[in-house]
């Protein structure tokens, strides 16, 4: 699936891409749970086009600048007016 494709509200959404820009961490409560998780947004891109892939705790460790990764079993949804992928529960994340 090429990034120009994706929709907010689309499942199962499995892309390739190259990070390009990655931000600090930042720390967020939870709604659920008094615990804190980290989380920290990345811009990925391949050649249609780029889209904010948002990272959780040890996933930031994992992806820098350069990297290609490959999401699979991602989701789609808009936040603060802008789309973005997330890996969510049930995908993955891999650094390839």
């Amino acid at each position: 699936m090429k990034i120009r494709e994706l929709r907010d509200g689309m499942r199962r959404v499995n892309v390739v891409a190259k990070v390009i820009e990655k931000s600090e961490a930042r720390e967020v409560r939870s709604r659920y749970k008094d615990e804190t998780h980290r989380v920290a947004d990345a811009l990925i891109s391949d050649e249609t086009g780029t889209i904010k892939l948002t990272l959780w705790n040890e996933q930031i460790d994992r992806v820098n600048v350069d990297d290609m990764v490959k999401i699979e079993n991602g989701y789609i949804t808009t936040f603060r007016g802008e789309i973005q992928l997330n890996v969510g529960r049930y995908g993955t994340l891999s650094v390839t």
